[in-house]
């Protein structure tokens, strides 16, 4: 549960106190790959932290079509933010891609450190912050590139990302069909 502590602590100050009653409201979990770790019409009840492996966050189009929105490597909180505040339901899946570990604070949790922990929302609202900023860069890069600079940005911005996802995937993040990702990955590599 290091993993956690050391991500909050590069977003504000804890001492041993509030780090010890911090690491009391967190639950490890494991996820085998392929398993879903929620489901859509479910409502959020936790804020995870991913300690090991890779989640894929998506959902089904108007079509019917899956679509993938993201993945989230160790080191990340996971969760679908306006469900949780809202407590609805979500119309995501998140499904581990790799077996994964996982921390989680539950609802009643966080409002627990909210309420004792000054700096906690504080700390919360910096790294909700962070986490936005990044999609919405993420987002805005790919909508100004084409097929083939998506991907090859993919592996320049995500390099540990690239081996651990299934090829199927990638291209559903990617916005491209399979075939589509399989000659582009031919005429780059010859």
């Amino acid at each position: 549960m290091n993993e956690l502590i050391n991500y909050l602590l590069l977003f504000g100050h804890l001492n041993e106190q509030q780090i010890e009653f911090v690491l009391s409201k967190c639950t490890e979990h494991q996820i085998n790959k392929d398993e879903f770790y929620q489901e859509a019409g479910k409502t959020p009840k936790q804020f995870a932290f991913l300690t090991d492996g890779v989640f894929r966050i998506s959902y089904y189009n108007n079509k019917g079509d899956e679509v993938t929105k993201y993945f989230l490597d160790e080191n990340h909180f996971v969760v679908d933010l306006d469900s949780y505040n809202q407590n609805k339901p979500s119309p995501e899946y998140i499904q581990a891609v790799t077996d994964c570990t996982y921390i989680t604070l539950s609802r009643e949790a966080m409002k627990d450190l909210s309420m004792t922990i000054a700096a906690w929302d504080e700390i919360m609202n910096k790294i909700i912050a962070k986490a936005l900023t990044e999609k919405v860069s993420k987002i805005s890069m790919m909508m100004a590139e084409d097929a083939k600079e998506r991907y090859l940005n993919f592996f320049t911005r995500f390099p540990k990302l690239a081996n651990r996802i299934p090829l199927s995937h990638l291209a559903s993040y990617l916005g491209i069909t399979q075939s589509s990702l399989s000659r582009i990955r031919r005429t780059i590599n010859g």
